[in-house]
């Protein structure tokens, strides 16, 4: 997940799931966050979101108000907005230093205060799927084992993520949390995949990956070997998906028949 990072807006599939023949057994769930666990902002909406993040640092140092200025923070933070070929992280601080080095030195502090206020409205934005904790909870009782696996807004932190995955009571309830930052790239690279697969114990094959966004989600599930499991509404020819969370557990259900 980062802020240009959903393209897809909205969830569900075709009546229940529509499955392409799978039948192995499922050891494993890999889920995505953004838009699939927990709902932040849509495609459309990255730009408003953007400039409430610009607008958060701006005041958080004490800046003074100067709409020409801010305005162009904005523009500058609309071009920073763009991730490496290679899907190298590029971490938020680093984002911000070329975002505020006109307003002088950044000391660490200094540094720490704008990451919290550029995530603050994001994290507002927060609408956790209510099906979530129960289909975690069903999933933990077929004894089947459960990972996020998610990118980042600009590369923030995986430490301020954890903080959010325990407000809405998540992280107590996967087995295994791996964000871009964790491992240095961003899906669609495979490293974040194989990080969770080897803190779960599970190969390739035992497992799934529900995601909402076939540039990062099904993209990178498939090269990391994952079978990917896409969350949407739209008719998508070719790939296996799901209307809803709770559509997991049955296909989860059926493939142990």
């Amino acid at each position: 997940m980062v802020l240009c990072d959903h393209g897809v807006e909205a969830r569900g599939s075709c009546s229940a799931l529509c499955s392409v023949g799978h039948t192995v057994p499922i050891k494993a769930v890999l889920f995505d966050l953004g838009n699939t666990l927990v709902g932040y902002y849509t495609s459309a909406e990255f730009p408003s979101v953007l400039r409430r993040c610009v607008r958060q640092c701006w005041e958080a140092q004490g800046w003074s108000g100067d709409a020409s200025r801010e305005e162009a923070l904005f523009e500058r933070a609309l071009q920073l907005n763009q991730e490496r070929p290679d899907c190298a992280v590029r971490p938020l601080g680093e984002r911000l230093r070329e975002l505020f080095d006109s307003q002088g030195a950044l000391d660490d502090r200094a540094l720490a205060n704008l990451g919290a206020a550029f995530m603050r409205p994001i994290f507002d934005l927060a609408r956790p799927d209510p099906q979530t904790p129960n289909v975690l909870e069903g999933l933990r009782q077929r004894g089947i084992k459960t990972a996020i696996v998610s990118n980042t807004p600009w590369g923030s932190p995986s430490s301020v993520w954890r903080t959010e995955l325990a407000r809405h009571g998540l992280l107590e309830r996967v087995d295994a949390v791996v964000f871009c930052v964790d491992v240095g790239w961003r899906k669609p690279h495979r490293a974040p995949f194989d990080r969770a697969l080897a803190l779960l114990d599970v190969a390739p094959m035992d497992a799934v990956f529900v995601g909402d966004d076939p540039r990062w989600d099904v993209a990178g599930a498939k090269n990391a070997g994952v079978r990917p499991v896409l969350l949407t509404s739209r008719a998508s020819a070719g790939l296996e998906t799901v209307e809803s969370l709770e559509d997991v557990i049955r296909l989860v259900d059926e493939a142990s028949l």
